[in-house]
């Protein structure tokens, strides 16, 4: 299956809180879209790995991906190294993105940073022919998605563009909610962390609010970019 775009996450819920309004754009526009968490937040205060995993499976109906798959590295503990490459290498491959959206370039949690790293790393990897790679027997071809975008995490970080996301918010906060075991839930005896509180939820939306502000529509989320944004001609800035 060639995908449009494909989102990676460090952990499940990474993806929703980042850059979900821009994939249920996307899928509503037709395109294809494809979800990859890079572990199952298995050292997660909350929930358990199976418990996220089906709260994964929930996330992806609402937000209409045509795929979610999940490589199982180890939560806090993989690393921005080859055997890890060739694990991101084989999905790019398989999925041929035009476009992979990936974690904040830094933020608050380490592997946030790290996996960006590492996906930024491996889809220029995956271009070159003589890595070699295969999936169930086959020989894979070179790709490289043709541009790699980072959304915002925790920390504040000034955009490079934003994605006009009116109209999405409520399938955002939907796929969110669908991350029951982790987020804001007054009659949950879970121990309290940083994103379990009614303001961390509430921030989810006023950020998207500010944004749309400074874009000059109701809601947006914003991405960062470590390659040159280029347009044909000045009228494709909107």
């Amino acid at each position: 299956m060639k995908l449009d775009i494909l989102a990676f996450g460090a952990h499940p819920d990474d993806v929703e809180l980042g850059c979900s309004g821009t994939i249920a754009k996307e899928v509503s526009l037709g395109k294809k879209v494809g979800i990859v968490d890079l572990t199952r937040g298995e050292l997660g205060t909350r929930g358990t790995p199976e418990i996220r995993d089906q709260e994964a499976s929930d996330a992806a109906k609402i937000l209409g991906v045509s795929v979610r798959e999940n490589l199982g590295f180890r939560d806090g503990f993989f690393r921005n190294d080859e055997a890890h490459q060739m694990e991101i290498i084989r999905m790019i491959r398989k999925f041929k993105p035009e476009v992979v959206l990936c974690n904040a370039i830094q933020d608050r949690h380490i592997d946030h940073g790290k996996g960006a790293k590492l996906v930024a790393d491996a889809c220029f990897l995956s271009g070159l022919r003589k890595i070699e790679t295969s999936n169930e027997g086959e020989a894979q071809d070179a790709w490289r998605p043709k541009r790699v975008f980072h959304y915002i995490q925790w920390q504040p970080l000034e955009p490079d563009f934003y994605v006009d996301v009116t109209g999405f918010m409520d399938q955002k906060v939907a796929s969110i909610h669908a991350y029951k075991s982790q987020f804001f839930d007054p009659n949950s005896k879970e121990p309290e962390t940083p994103i379990s509180s009614k303001n961390f939820l509430d921030s989810v939306v006023y950020r998207s609010r500010d944004y749309g502000r400074v874009a000059g529509v109701d809601y947006a989320e914003g991405f960062t970019s470590t390659q040159a944004l280029v347009v044909d001609h000045l009228n494709q800035l909107k």
